[in-house]
């Protein structure tokens, strides 16, 4: 009698019971993610990038109408440009000065009005009480109106012939025949307007930022004595602060390069008292048809951004670091 033993052989390293072997991934867990950047990064570099690398160079030309067919003709002037729109001696630099303290007024004002209404708004809905979840409806209404249908309401109720405000003057006997978008009037109307379109994002975020503050604070604050203006000043504005150091920052650069408001508020016959320096910019650039010297603007509008931008987040992260 034969005996015959079959010997189980052990598949080779590397291979599978069935005789297939283990293939590695041709991608790896740590390109994953960089994958997945890539098409918002070249998006980025299309949309942004580009363009702003081709004003750049723009700037450096004298491109005026006589070179638009073929702009990449167009004379290199170097710095003459900038010379051109820092000469505070010459008209193109006092006009660009006027209207850069007009943007830093009408900024610092908005930005300003908005946080104070947002924070009061959001105070207001803290607590609750029957219609809350309408009136938080109600205050994100001028936010999610598109731009175009907010600034022309403001447009139609600001009319010195038909609009409401002066018709609402004349009836309370304070006098309704103002040119609310003329003159110096102009520029109260501007900020009025951009205003009640941005506060109700601070109003959004800063409730967002309420929602984390623990009211077993505010119980131990009042059982020691402390007021509603002691809570908020002690309380609520420091625990906000995070919060509010990138709301302000983001409202003032939205504000500052803001050119849809007072384009449509005005259109192209813009006030000096509300002439901002992104209406100056287009004005130099498509009125007068110098797109030398409006992209010279516009990259000295991106280098004063940048560095308010980074001498901001310097301060803040220093208090921060200190507190």
């Amino acid at each position: 009698m034969t005996v015959t033993s079959t010997a189980s052989t052990a598949p080779p390293s590397g291979a599978e019971p069935n005789g297939s072997r283990t293939r590695r991934p041709w991608i790896s867990k740590r390109s994953v993610p960089y994958l997945l950047l890539a098409p918002a990064l070249f998006f980025e570099l299309l949309v942004h990038i580009v363009p702003m690398l081709g004003g750049l160079w723009m700037s450096f030309l004298r491109l005026n109408q006589f070179f638009l067919r073929e702009w990449m003709s167009a004379p290199f002037t170097g710095l003459q440009n900038y010379r051109f729109a820092l000469d505070f001696h010459g008209a193109a630099g006092v006009e660009l000065f006027q209207s850069f303290a007009v943007t830093i007024a009408f900024a610092v004002i908005t930005v300003g009005v908005s946080w104070v209404m947002g924070l009061a708004a959001a105070l207001f809905l803290q607590r609750s009480f029957p219609g809350r979840t309408l009136l938080r409806g109600l205050f994100l209404v001028p936010y999610a109106l598109p731009i175009y249908t907010s600034v022309m309401i403001w447009k139609f109720m600001l009319d010195r012939s038909d609009g409401m405000v002066n018709a609402t003057l004349s009836d309370l006997g304070l006098g309704g025949e103002r040119f609310w978008l003329l003159g110096n009037n102009a520029f109260l109307s501007l900020t009025v307007t951009a205003v009640w379109r941005l506060w109700p994002f601070a109003f959004l975020a800063l409730m967002a930022g309420l929602q984390s503050i623990p009211t077993d604070i505010y119980d131990a604050a009042a059982v020691d004595g402390a007021g509603l203006w002691q809570q908020i000043r002690t309380i609520t504005v420091p625990m906000l602060q995070p919060v509010s150091q990138v709301l302000i920052l983001v409202l003032f650069l939205w504000t500052f390069n803001d050119f849809n408001v007072p384009y449509l508020l005005f259109d192209q016959a813009v006030p000096s008292s509300a002439n901002l320096i992104s209406i100056h910019i287009y004005q130099n650039s498509f009125l007068t048809w110098n797109f030398g010297l409006g992209s010279a603007m516009s990259t000295l509008l991106l280098l004063f951004l940048l560095v308010i931008t980074a001498g901001y987040l310097m301060l803040t992260s220093r208090r921060s670091r200190n507190a």
